[in-house]
């Protein structure tokens, strides 16, 4: 059995800390953190499993010229990537107090980027017991992969990664 590829960033954070849960839950020897700061598309064509991890930043760091982040790196990568016969989930950490309007926008945008590549994404999650006023992650009435709120939620991190595990455990074979 091949590994699963997590692809993560920002490092030594909450995104980073989830990838770590995730890993611990589905059994690390089936799991390979890679950080997105030095990941290329060759990186991704490894993986007929990819997992990515990805953080939404605030209005403020949107608005200014914030070019340098790992996955404002990282992106174009995804974008190089050959995703036929692969499977790809998408989890996403977000403030829903702070940034009610964004709340894991960054899920969303990475998606729509993925879609264009003809990428089978699997995990999506019921926006129910979510509080948000809007959010670009949310495709056909419900988030287009798993959000988490470190923030202001961490006691409900385990019990959502536990759930959206067992919800994309048979397309990823675990």
């Amino acid at each position: 059995m091949s590994k699963i590829g997590l692809f993560f960033g920002p490092e030594k954070g909450s995104v980073h800390r989830v990838a770590e849960k995730i890993a611990a839950v589905i059994g690390e020897e089936k799991v390979e953190l890679v950080s997105v700061n030095d990941a290329s598309a060759a990186d991704l064509e490894q993986y007929d499993q990819i997992i990515f991890g990805i953080s939404t930043v605030g209005k403020e760091t949107w608005d200014s010229d914030y070019s340098n982040t790992d996955w404002s790196k990282f992106f174009p990568e995804v974008s190089k990537a050959n995703y036929d016969g692969k499977v790809v989930a998408i989890y996403g950490l977000g403030d829903h107090v702070t940034y009610p309007d964004h709340f894991v926008n960054a899920i969303g945008r990475l998606a729509k980027e993925l879609k264009t590549k003809d990428a089978n994404i699997v995990g999506s999650v019921d926006p129910e017991g979510y509080e948000f006023e809007d959010s670009e992650a949310l495709i056909d009435g419900r988030f287009i992969g798993l959000p988490i709120d470190e923030d202001f939620e961490p006691e409900q991190t385990d019990e959502r990664i536990a759930n959206w595990l067992k919800s994309i455990q048979k397309d990823f074979g675990f």
